[in-house]
């Protein structure tokens, strides 16, 4: 038998419903204003930057002359940075979390460890250069080379590999951990048979969206003291290098309008590959995604 309400009730129920309406006509606008702007900038950077698009522009090294700079140290540079980072990151990164939700006791310590993890995941980004600067570079006396680079990226990557790959095991099922165990297997080959192929989609997925963090990041880069002028490629993890994002802040200051343009260039070439690692993320997870 349905209830009926007092008017009072009816009073409340409908203020609820206009507050509700309200607030999602507010998410709303505030979605659509950050699109807007968001497709201008990139029209923008499209129209000032495509006509520069050229084999040329992949091919040639930085020059003082606009007509003949090109991407292919900044973007060789980035390729050596972006594959140690992943080297360097991503077993790291999983081997912690495995720990951190499979094995490791629940006490103090623990807790203390997930909350540093959770608060090193906010940092900012020049933070980490400045640690990477006096860790890596003066420290162990590495200089500014490709591979303090991708350490320091690898540092700032970490925490977010962390979370994001004990966020993919906790979404599997504690039932499959306890029937390995229940067959007779160990707690080590519960998780290394059963429970890790069964997150490894939600692992990869937040691996690749830290790392293509990682490869726009200026901040750490420009703190550790890498070149905007490289006309060599870089052939090793100790060689002095550039980036992508370096080399467009390089060109973004110049005074000369020819220079914006090719930055501008730069920057579509950033976004494309950027554009190609989220959505190989998305692809991933709905392609092997499961439901439990």
């Amino acid at each position: 038998m349905a209830t009926r309400l007092s008017p009072t009730e009816l009073r409340c129920s409908d203020t609820l419903r206009t507050k509700d309406r309200a607030f999602r006509w507010v998410l709303l606008a505030g979605a659509t204003t950050t699109i807007a702007i968001l497709l201008v900038l990139v029209a923008d950077i499209v129209r000032d930057g495509a006509g520069r698009l050229s084999p040329e522009f992949f091919t040639s090294y930085a020059s003082r002359f606009a007509s003949r700079a090109g991407l292919r140290a900044p973007l060789l540079g980035t390729l050596w940075l972006m594959g140690l980072c992943s080297v360097l990151t991503v077993p790291l990164g999983v081997g912690a979390a495995i720990y951190l939700e499979e094995f490791a006791p629940s006490n103090r310590w623990t807790r203390l460890i997930e909350t540093n993890i959770a608060n090193l995941a906010g940092v900012p980004s020049i933070v980490y250069g400045l640690l990477g600067l006096g860790l890596f570079v003066r420290g162990l006396n590495l200089g500014k080379v490709v591979l303090a680079g991708a350490l320091t990226l690898s540092l700032l990557v970490l925490p977010i590999v962390i979370i994001a790959s004990r966020e993919a095991l906790r979404a599997v099922p504690g039932a499959i951990r306890d029937g390995a165990m229940a067959l007779g297997a160990t707690r080590w080959q519960a998780v290394r048979y059963e429970v890790l192929p069964a997150a490894i989609p939600g692992v990869m997925t937040g691996t690749i969206l830290a790392l293509s963090r990682a490869i726009g990041e200026t901040a750490p880069l420009i703190t550790l003291g890498a070149f905007t002028f490289v006309a060599f490629d870089p052939r090793g993890p100790f060689d002095t290098f550039t980036a992508i994002p370096i080399q467009i802040l390089g060109w973004a200051i110049r005074p000369q309008e020819a220079f914006h343009e090719i930055a501008a260039a730069a920057s579509i070439v950033l976004l494309v590959v950027l554009l190609g690692m989220n959505a190989f993320a998305i692809w991933l997870r709905n392609r092997y995604r499961r439901e439990w």
